[in-house]
């Protein structure tokens, strides 16, 4: 790819920078420091490079654009005034002490979705490395951070990056996510982060200054498409491609998960997806790494994380939205929106069956035939969840399932989750019900801007206004305040109990490995009325798990046929806040099809 884009610190008082601007007649680099400017050449591609004396770590400079407008590097590894101030010299050198980490296959992957900002009081990189024991100890494995580039003001989801390089500001410098990472590995733990390839924020987007990076021949729904088939577009994939290599290899990221690839309009032959799949997977061979790729589709498209050998994109895996949308209609009974599609009890069974809630049926919601059947494709490579910022953070009072279900309920999708033959992802707080909302929120400094972002959400939530009332103000520094956790809640009353069914989910998943075979052959799914009985198998072992959906009455299941007897392993009803009890189930079956009786939202465990 030529020499790295950005400012790179070269040592001696030097630094090289690289800027693609092909339009440009003119390219300086600005310092404001002391109002210097050197000249840089361009290229027959359009790149203008050079390398800058009398300069060290920590100097701020701009782009200056024809003589006539300064501009933040478009490749700027540090923002410390924000989206519109300048940029940066960092440098590359930083005491790591994780060479002997791996992280786990996906097999045995746990993920907790984070947002820096409301994790800790604090709301920064550095803040978050006290709590890494305490998420090592609930048994997670893979810390999943939202995105982290420079979005505009002080809190932002992340989905407004705009200088996709930098990590923001306010969750501090760039060698605090390094030590972050180290610190990590350093517990055991991967990290995994969230970036937005499919468009970029509205406000600090200078990216138009420079090339055609954007195209006005497909639009996404969040802003303008980004250029991946047109005229200049083998810069702009370099642009991106870079981006993913440099999170990797600069901070020792160990995997992306890829924002809404279905907006990634791209009709060329190698569609950028493919190749940023190849250009990833060969850097991480070439290094001894082992990074995933994975992407967030609402396509129910079985060639994402088909290799690209046998004509899929080459993904290691997806995020399985179905299994929310169904778990989500099962348990609150909402059938508007685009849970329409999951109003049938059925689509929970089949969820675990296909993967797909729509594998070639009409729907409703699309007004169109939809999905494939991807029985056959290794259950890991799909990422499942009961709750994720989108998921929550896109209800107008941010509420989450426990506020929603109770104990019952949460410990309901809980043991469904962790049971189930997918990767499972927790969104953080939820394995105590966390009872902040989390909502919402952005600081933009253009009014216009700020008025539109909160009509549009106020018409995003206009089926919630007679029950509900106005939404909250995105704005509102109140707002993401609210979103903020209080891990301390896991000691106390119905947190703590189930904190503690969590950890015993966990725990089990952990040792045993039945449920974390991910193999299509070894899972079978029964369901009668609202009880499903999912087995897991390794080997001459076995687990069946048995889900009562019946949110308030007992049940009663046939077990299918079996020549073994079965043990009672975990039982829900454990961790039950009233007193009066709900009568568990058997601690012992025998062989052939007895019956059993579930309490209302039970999750038991059998193993023969």
């Amino acid at each position: 790819m030529g020499e790295p884009l950005g400012a790179l610190w070269l040592g001696d008082g030097r630094t090289q920078f690289v800027v693609w601007a092909p339009d440009a007649r003119r390219i300086d680099v600005h310092f404001p420091g002391d109002d210097r400017h050197v000249a840089l050449t361009k290229d027959n591609n359009g790149y203008f490079s050079g390398v800058a004396a009398q300069t060290n770590v920590g100097d701020t400079y701009y782009y200056s654009i024809n003589g006539d407008r300064d501009r933040p590097d478009p490749a700027s590894r540090w923002q410390p005034l924000g989206v519109h101030g300048p940029s940066a010299i960092t440098s590359r050198a930083f005491n790591w002490t994780d060479a002997a980490f791996f992280p786990p296959t996906l097999r045995n992957s746990v993920f907790y979705e984070l947002h820096v900002g409301t994790f800790t009081p604090a709301g920064t990189f550095h803040a978050m490395i006290e709590y890494l024991p305490y998420l090592r100890d609930l048994g997670i494995t893979t810390l999943q951070m939202m995105p982290v580039a420079q979005a505009p003001g002080r809190c932002n989801w992340g989905y407004d990056g705009v200088q996709l390089y930098a990590p923001s500001s306010a969750y501090g410098q760039p060698d605090d996510l390094k030590a972050l990472v180290n610190a990590a590995h350093g517990q055991g733990l991967a990290v995994f982060l969230d970036v937005v390839y499919n468009h970029l924020g509205p406000e600090g987007n200078y990216l138009w200054d420079y090339g055609p990076y954007f195209t006005n021949r497909y639009r996404v729904v969040w802003g303008d498409a980004l250029n991946f088939d047109g005229r200049g577009s083998d810069e702009v994939r370099r642009f991106f491609i870079e981006n993913a290599l440099y999170w990797l290899d600069e901070f020792h990221i160990d995997g992306l998960r890829l924002d809404a690839i279905q907006a990634l309009v791209d009709l060329s032959a190698v569609p950028f997806l493919e190749e940023l799949a190849l250009q990833v997977h060969a850097w991480a061979d070439a290094h001894n790494r082992r990074v995933y790729l994975v992407g967030e589709t609402d396509r129910s498209d079985r060639k994402t994380v088909l290799p690209r050998e046998i004509g899929g994109t080459g993904l290691d895996g997806q995020w399985l939205d179905d299994f929310h949308h169904a778990v989500h209609a099962a348990l609150s009974g909402e059938t508007y929106g685009y849970y329409e599609d999951y109003a049938d009890f059925s689509r929970l069974t089949k969820v675990l069956r296909t993967r797909f809630a729509s594998t070639g049926g009409y729907s409703r919601v699309a007004g169109r035939r939809l999905g494939t059947d991807a029985s056959d494709i290794p259950a890991d490579r799909f990422v499942a969840f009961v709750q994720t910022h989108d998921q929550v953070g896109n209800r107008m009072l941010g509420d989450r399932l426990f506020a929603r279900s109770g104990l019952d309920g949460a410990k309901l999708a809980a043991g469904f989750l962790l049971t189930s033959p997918y990767t499972p992802m927790l969104f953080m707080g939820e394995e105590y019900g966390e009872p902040a909302p989390f909502l919402f929120f952005t600081d933009f400094s253009d009014e216009a801007l700020i008025e539109a972002v909160r009509q549009g959400r106020k018409a995003d939530y206009a089926y919630f206004f007679a029950a509900q009332g106005e939404p909250p103000d995105p704005h509102d520094r109140e707002t993401f305040l609210r979103s903020k956790l209080n891990l301390t809640l896991r000691h106390e009353g119905e947190h703590r109990l189930l904190y503690t069914y969590y950890q015993a989910l966990l725990r089990l998943r952990r040792t045993t490995p039945a449920l974390t075979n991910s193999d299509p052959a070894a899972a079978s799914v029964w369901s009668q009325d609202r009880v499903i009985c999912l087995e897991r198998r390794d080997g001459a072992s076995a687990i069946r798990i048995l889900t009562n959906w019946a949110l308030h009455h007992a049940q009663t299941f046939t077990m299918p046929p079996s020549d073994q007897s079965w043990q009672k392993i975990l039982d829900s009803t454990a961790w039950a806040a009233d007193s009066a009890d709900p009568t568990p189930a058997p601690e012992f079956l025998p062989a052939g099809s007895p019956a059993v009786s579930l309490p209302p939202c039970a999750v038991v465990l059998y193993a023969t």
